[in-house]
């Protein structure tokens, strides 16, 4: 196959080529000058930043036959050599495949053998953190004092899994995400050199969707290059990417922040049917809003906008919105980004998130109406109305001077509690209420001291079910029922799907088997609070007797004094 991908073409053979990490290349240059390089580095870091990269070019540069020098010649036997792999003295092994303790052991043993081409034996040891904890120990000794001859480079992408007894014995330096500018600098040279034509704008999404990485933003290059014709252009990246455009970005945040719930709704259908991704969406309006926000605060920042191109659409949607519904928007986007990481469905998650965004402020809007009444309204009507409520103020002290004379309560028929409009869940009243009928305190408190581990077993055993159930708590139980009360309403909806895997892991976490009856905390509260008035107006004296420290204190202080409460 003649062809090769640019990342394998393009890959760093200087450190000068290495870009974004100047604070490790300048040290790792000095030191090699002056001879004063370490027996043993560990490179961490986030993939594509260069790990790999410059633990190649280091023991290039030790070993190449002009040292000492800051940078390989990449042109001597040795650079060659190493570079083709040809030589045996500088040995690359993938952890992943390599994690047992024989695999290290045969790398102990052939350490005391002095390099046959090259002054120095390298060990570059990729994803060393996959290594089990034998090889580890293993390898301890070894890494603390080698042979003079012999110098170990450690990659990792999570340094965290690595025993700090292997930490300390090495220089760390850990590679930083590559910022987006240096990764558009990097790929317009090397289009230069490839004869390759592209917009500024392709090279600044491509540089956005590879996250900091430089090895994913050349693949996503080489993508775009395959897609398009003649110039690679803004609109061949969203393709490849699954991006959104600026332009919907638009229409959508002005959408949302004019409340036209059907548009916002239509615009996210029509995306979404056109192929685009309901999470790479969220990801594309944190960043926008996030532009937005930047913009609008001081045009002067415009240099560190990352997504957003200041067009006249964008200067004047930052106009007409405020600060306090962008901060609002990027807030309940971010809590969508983490909730979708757990559900089959996070079209469902995105599409609440944008009519919550949408509809937030009609309330607060609405308050302020209320609080600010139109100054057009007549003198005379306002007379008038407190004319009646002067009226009413004089009927109520009236029927207060009178003595009232008692008449039996007239027994009230049960009600239910208000639904919220578009409710989508049958909340079982009648069920709920037989459960407060049987509940038992010690029945609940058995849920609620073990619910901590029934809920960290359940995300260790299915994470979607775990993210239904996670914002509910045990309410009420009876030894054959149990009532959760949800957060949101939807998730009593979701959680139905998984009603049975749920159970059976609380039933092995409480030794005892309760179907789980959910509701929304509000309505939970209402039938509670509905719950407890009736058994009052039932059996009155019944809870005067269950509560003899209540009766009690009525005498002493009068029962006008007394305030009960729950």
């Amino acid at each position: 196959m003649s062809y090769q991908a640019l990342y394998r073409v393009w890959r760093p053979r200087t450190f000068k080529d290495l870009v974004g990490q100047s604070h490790i290349t300048q040290t790792l240059q000095n030191a090699i000058s002056d001879s004063k390089f370490s027996h043993a580095y560990l490179f961490s870091g986030p993939r594509g930043t260069g790990k790999t990269s410059a633990a190649k070019i280091f023991a290039q540069t030790i070993n190449c036959e002009k040292m000492p020098a800051k940078e390989p010649c990449n042109e001597c036997d040795a650079c060659l050599g190493i570079l083709d792999g040809s030589i045996s003295d500088v040995i690359e092994i993938d952890a992943a495949s390599n994690t047992s303790v024989d695999d290290i052991r045969d790398i102990r043993d052939k350490v005391k053998y002095a390099p046959s081409t090259v002054p120095y034996k390298v060990y570059i040891i990729d994803e060393v953190h996959m290594i089990s904890v034998n090889a580890f120990n293993a390898l301890l000794k070894t890494l603390e004092e080698p042979p003079a001859h012999v110098v170990f480079v450690l990659a990792t992408t999570e340094p965290h899994k690595i025993p700090l007894t292997i930490i300390s014995r090495c220089q760390r330096f850990d590679f930083k995400s590559i910022n987006n500018k240096v990764i558009a600098d990097r790929m317009k040279e090397i289009m230069e050199q490839e004869e390759v034509a592209i917009t500024s704008e392709a090279l600044e999404a491509i540089a956005l969707a590879a996250e900091g990485g430089m090895r994913d933003a050349l693949s996503i290059l080489d993508q775009a290059i395959s897609y398009s014709d003649d110039e690679v252009n803004m609109n061949d990246v969203l393709a490849v990417t699954g991006s959104v455009s600026q332009e919907i970005l638009t229409n959508m945040t002005e959408a949302m922040f004019e409340q036209h719930t059907e548009t916002t709704l239509q615009l996210f259908d029509e995306m979404v049917m056109n192929g685009k991704d309901p999470g790479r969406f969220v990801f594309d309006m944190i960043y926008f809003l996030r532009d937005v926000l930047f913009y609008k605060t001081t045009a002067n920042l415009a240099g560190y906008l990352e997504r957003a191109i200041v067009t006249d659409a964008f200067k004047q949607l930052t106009e007409k919105i405020d600060v306090q519904w962008i901060q609002d928007a990027i807030i309940a986007m971010t809590e969508c980004e983490q909730q979708i990481k757990w559900t089959n469905s996070p079209r469902i998650f995105v599409e609440i998130t944008i009519l919550t965004i949408t509809n937030r402020h009609e309330q607060e809007v609405q308050q302020v109406q209320v609080s600010q009444p139109d100054a057009t309204i007549p003198n005379e009507d306002i007379q008038q109305l407190i004319n009646r409520v002067n009226q009413l103020e004089k009927h109520v002290k009236e029927l207060e001077s009178k003595p009232a004379t008692a008449q039996p309560a007239a027994p009230q028929r049960r009600r239910e509690p208000t639904r919220s409009r578009g409710n989508s869940y049958d909340i079982p009243y009648e069920r709920i209420r037989s459960v407060l009928d049987q509940a038992e305190k010690s029945a609940l408190q058995k849920v609620q001291s073990q619910w901590a581990d029934f809920l960290e077993q359940l995300k260790r055993t299915n994470a979607p079910a775990h993210a239904t159930i996670q914002d509910s708590k045990p309410a009420a139980a009876s030894n054959k029922e149990l009532v959760v009360a949800f957060k949101y309403e939807i998730h009593c909806s979701l959680f139905l799907d998984h009603k049975e895997m749920v159970e059976s892991i609380l039933a092995n976490t409480i030794s005892n088997h309760l179907p789980i009856i959910p509701v929304p905390e509000q309505n939970w509260l209402e039938i509670r609070e509905q719950y407890i008035q009736n058994q009052e107006q039932t059996n009155p004296q019944e809870i005067q007797e269950e509560q003899p420290v209540v009766t009690e204190a009525q005498k002493l202080f009068g029962e006008d004094i007394v305030e009960i409460q729950d």
